[in-house]
């Protein structure tokens, strides 16, 4: 069986297809042959500058083609990324690259202010790389990006301690639940979980072997080109680009920081893009619009999957979406930065899946809490499981580690605390996170289950349910919600709507209209603002 390191793998592609195209963004176009030289160059500099066998490489960045050059380098260095979300404040920052143990950092230079400010608390990073973006000059403490990957350096290049299929990537994740952990993804089992080189919504199984992956990329396996809408500082976007590269693919990024509809249309047409990464209903959402506005305006032929990962994405949505680009197909993927293929729902022309409803991925299985299977049917509920391929735990945190990862059957799984119940054909009905569950009257409430059906109605755009504290019910659902331009929904509407495919107790008993819900690039909420501004709104204490 085959151990995979991912920087064995790029370079071994760069060497097959060396012209083929790897990165796009807007006029910048960069080459296989190209990207290998520029973080081989990247690579050499973290080495000259002094790290060490899995030191840590913290990536500070918009989507750009630098975000994968730095992970790649990290990679044939023998050091470990770690993504930084660069919504982050000046605490947040200096918190995670202290908690990672950062020893160099490569951020946009419009971060320049922020990052002088923290850098005095940050003894462990050796090096700070500058990505000019025409905000600021590069600071004297630090040094131009462009200029080190415009050296020419004899590759390959690798540290003395070499490279490991154990070498990690770091994922941080959470920020509204806590201070964010880092997943520990060996390089094995992600490129593993990750397909291991193939794409089985596109027919392209797993690689057999390393050679078998060489010898059929760009024949069997033809050039594939992936626009990640969704920031590469999330899973989705970061696992959704590696996903592509490993089958030797190119990956586009927007010329944008913000999201431009007509922008995304254009550049999956003018790129021939055939996957599109978005998230959920934040992006399918003004798509849809944009395809109802303007039908016919962009050649999107190319076309063939759309996906996403980390957050609902409705089928009123998708059936939209299809009437549109009948000849795509809709993947709406469920899982986690720890828990990667827990299932998966695929919506094609005519037959686009309920929200909510995913087929278990084949590791996968729902525990109750003392570790009982919920079996198929008996209404029960339990926690979604995956096993096989999944991370060690999270950087130094062995409390979260243990609570996450368990062990049931004999077995070690990721438990990262999805609810769901297992219909009698074996799917699942997702309800949520425990950790945001609303407890009415001795009745446990999952939000997503609620804002699923508010968002069903006309007038909403978006929907967030939370919960209000009450005397006699212990709590009540307050229904925060975004309008449709021009309409504003009254809470009778909302409750009758919501009982009409709910429980009762399920149903609003209040309402705050707001002018966004203010999702986070990633598509999540942060339910603790979102339930303040209702608490503020509705004179409640907590």
């Amino acid at each position: 069986m085959t151990e995979w390191n991912i920087a064995d793998v790029y370079e071994a592609i760069a060497a097959k297809t060396p012209n083929a195209p790897c990165q796009i963004q807007g006029d910048r176009r960069f080459t296989w042959r190209q990207f290998d030289e520029r973080t081989a160059a990247l690579a050499a500099d973290f080495i000259e500058a002094g790290l060490t066998k899995q030191s840590k490489v913290a990536a500070y960045l918009y989507n750009c083609p630098e975000y994968l050059e730095t992970y790649v380098a990290a990679f044939k260095g023998g050091f470990a990324p770690v993504n930084t979300n660069y919504r982050y404040g000046p605490e947040e920052v200096s918190y995670l690259f202290d908690n990672a143990d950062a020893e160099a950092v490569v951020f946009h230079a419009t971060f320049v202010p922020l990052v002088d400010e923290v850098r005095a608390r940050l003894p462990k990073v050796r090096r700070w790389y500058c990505v000019a973006d025409g905000s600021h000059d590069v600071p004297s403490w630090a040094v131009d990006y462009d200029e080190v990957v415009a050296r020419s350096v004899a590759g390959p290049v690798r540290g003395p301690w070499g490279r490991s299929p154990d070498d990690l990537l770091l994922l941080y994740t959470g920020g509204t639940t806590g201070m964010p952990k880092g997943v520990m993804w060996r390089q094995d089992d992600l490129f593993n979980v990750l397909g291991a080189g193939g794409q089985a919504l596109i027919g392209i199984p797993p690689a057999e072997s390393f050679d078998h992956l060489v010898s059929r990329i760009g024949e069997s396996v033809p050039p594939f080109v992936t626009l990640s809408a969704c920031p590469l500082m999330h899973g989705t976007g970061q696992f959704s680009s590696l996903i592509t590269m490993n089958m030797g693919g190119c990956i586009v990024t927007m010329p944008s920081r913000s999201l431009d509809i007509d922008e995304l249309l254009g550049e999956v047409q003018r790129n021939k893009v055939a996957s599109l990464v978005i998230v959920g209903q934040a992006f399918a959402g003004p798509i849809l619009e944009n395809f109802e506005a303007n039908p016919g305006k962009y050649d999107l032929s190319s076309l063939i999957l759309m996906s996403s990962s980390g957050v609902m994405w409705s089928q009123e949505n998708k059936q939209g979406l299809l009437k549109h680009v009948p000849h795509v197909i809709l993947f709406d993927s469920f899982g986690s930065s720890e828990a990667v293929g827990l299932g998966g729902s695929v919506s094609a022309a005519g037959a686009a899946s309920e929200t909510a409803k995913f087929q278990l991925g084949p590791s996968c299985v729902v525990f109750t809490e003392d570790g009982r299977r919920v079996e198929p049917g008996s209404g029960e509920r339990g926690l979604v499981a995956v096993g096989g391929f999944i991370p060690l735990g999270y950087y130094r945190d062995e409390a979260k580690t243990a609570q996450t990862f368990r062990t049931f059957e004999g077995r070690r799984w990721s438990v990262p605390g999805d609810w769901a119940e297992v219909l009698a054909d074996g799917t699942i009905n997702l309800l949520g996170r425990g950790s945001v569950c609303i407890n009415t009257g001795g009745e446990k409430v999952f939000p997503e289950e609620v804002e699923e059906a508010l968002k069903r109605h006309p007038s909403v755009r978006d929907a967030v349910a939370v919960g209000i504290p009450d005397q006699r019910f212990g709590e009540t659902i307050c229904a925060v919600v975004e309008a449709t331009p021009g309409v504003t929904p009254s809470l009778d509407e909302l409750n009758a709507h919501v009982k009409a495919s709910l429980a009762a107790y399920k149903a609003p008993r209040h309402l705050v209209i707001v002018d966004t819900i203010g999702r986070a690039p990633n598509g999540k909420v942060d339910y603790k603002r979102l339930k303040g501004v209702a608490f503020d709104r509705l004179g409640v204490s907590s």
